[in-house]
């Protein structure tokens, strides 16, 4: 029997809980929704270090942040894993091509993919004059192809790649990097090795700002009543103090309602271009008669915090930032709605995605197949997740088993604690926990930084977004 196709679909900065299957008051998702009903829905999903490079080299090597030694964000760092996502698939004879948001350095680094069609956003560190950004971007390339202008840029309506400032795509809706991800997709499909099965990666670099929909999506949520962005009774004691980093845009962040309103609608309509162009890339899959032997992952790198406790971005421990969204459909899949509550993070997906197409797992990572979480009620899995973030001059660890979280700021020593059960907005602080503390101390009793000190947590180390140790 010949083995299924493997889609995997990454998108950058969206929230755990904006899907309508998940319930969302706003987010509009009919399609993956529909994807959801045809397969599984993992709801306790979280990126252990939240933010783009250590979350992606999570999702591609099958590794925890401490064996990828990347435990913030810091641009520049060679990619060196012998084991990807892209490699694996290659070298059991899959037809491997990756598309969109990587997110690698250099950036024109294969990770084992035969093929890469780049466009990993505006990167500031990639940009730098004189450099010919065109040589590690081809959607630019592409777009000033078709426009005919050789200054056009994704950056002519001036919106920054981390601003709350939001106004609609400037150009035709076809000329969308996000539309241009399915079309490139599409033209694969069409011109695809049909003697062999295929591994498609599909990065699409939104929700993540600059928040510039087409004007359709943008509207349907200027006029939509929405709930106030949850903000908990510590928010004043424990994140104002920090420098307005956390705030993304601080001067837009803090403006009037008007703004945040526009910031959203921005946000939730890249959300609803994006269920369509995958509702398109599937309807292709099925003329080609390839839905019924491809396997769909559809997953983020991050969440975003989108004005919930005053803060935007990612980075953060809690559920805006940290908890994304998993939905799996496909052959060898359950074909109706299993909602999976077990804690899966971004080192589950390579060993998923190889055990759905019945290939073996690599020796050394750290990830497990989440398939069998589907198939088998009381599958023994991880008893909780630790996670962690450089930021602010220290580290933000956390851990959680998807009914509580424990969060630990190594800079300071505070401690918060969290029911996320009755109060999923993460509102009340209940500070601290005897059990959570020490298992923190387990997690970290033989960190670099010296966290732990005679069966102690110690606040004020000295800390760094990548780890001294050299890769495996």
């Amino acid at each position: 029997m010949r083995r299924p196709n493997v889609v995997l679909i990454c998108v950058d900065q969206w929230r755990g809980d904006a899907l309508g299957c998940e319930g969302h008051p706003v987010a509009m998702t009919p399609h993956l929704d529909q994807l959801a009903a045809e397969g599984v829905r993992y709801s306790r999903t979280y990126a252990a270090t939240p933010s783009c490079i250590a979350s992606r080299a999570a999702m591609y090597t099958g590794l925890s942040q401490t064996s990828t030694k990347r435990v913030g964000y810091q641009d520049g760092v060679e990619w060196n894993y012998g084991v990807t996502i892209g490699s694996e698939f290659t070298h059991a004879g899959y037809q491997t091509q990756a598309i969109g948001k990587l997110h690698v350095y250099p950036e024109r680094s294969q990770i084992g993919f035969q093929n890469v069609i780049l466009h990993d956003g505006y990167l500031h560190f990639a940009r730098k004059k004189p450099r010919d950004i065109g040589l590690v971007d081809d959607y630019i390339v592409w777009l000033r192809e078709k426009t005919g202008d050789p200054r056009a840029d994704y950056f002519d309506n001036g919106l920054n790649c981390n601003s709350q400032v939001a106004r609609p795509w400037d150009k035709d809706e076809s000329l969308h990097p996000s539309t241009w991800i399915v079309s490139e997709a599409q033209d694969f499909l069409r011109r695809r090795d049909t003697r062999k099965p295929f591994l498609l990666y599909l990065g699409f670099h939104r929700p993540h700002p600059p928040y510039d929909p087409p004007q359709w999506a943008f509207d349907q949520y200027m006029d939509i009543e929405m709930p106030p962005p949850p903000v908990g009774g510590w928010v004043d004691e424990v994140l104002s103090p920090l420098d307005d980093s956390w705030r993304a845009d601080p001067n837009v962040a803090k403006l009037s309602g008007v703004a945040l309103r526009r910031a959203r609608a921005g946000y939730f309509g890249h959300i609803s271009h994006i269920d369509l162009l995958i509702n398109r890339f599937l309807e292709t899959l099925e003329e080609y008669s390839l839905r019924q032997n491809t396997v769909i992952c559809f997953v983020s790198d991050h969440g975003e915090m989108l004005g919930d406790h005053h803060a935007f971005r990612k980075v953060l421990p809690y559920e805006g930032s940290a908890r994304v969204p998993l939905l799996l459909s496909g052959p060898g899949i359950p074909k109706h709605t299993v909602v999976s509550d077990q804690v899966v993070e971004q080192r589950d997906i390579l060993p998923t995605l190889l055990d759905a197409a019945g290939l073996p797992e690599p020796i050394g990572i750290d990830g497990r197949s989440a398939l069998p979480l589907a198939k088998h009620k009381g599958y023994p899995w991880r008893e909780y997740l630790h996670g962690e973030h450089t930021a602010f001059g220290q580290s933000i660890h956390y851990l959680t088993d998807g009914h509580e979280k424990y969060v630990w700021w190594s800079g300071t020593g505070r401690e918060q604690l969290f029911d996320l059960d009755s109060d999923p907005h993460e509102l009340q602080d209940m500070h601290s926990s005897p059990m959570w503390r020490s298992r923190m101390v387990d997690a970290l009793h033989d960190r670099e930084e010296g966290f732990v000190k005679d069966g102690s947590l110690v606040p004020g180390r000295p800390v760094s977004p990548v780890l001294k140790n050299t890769y495996a």
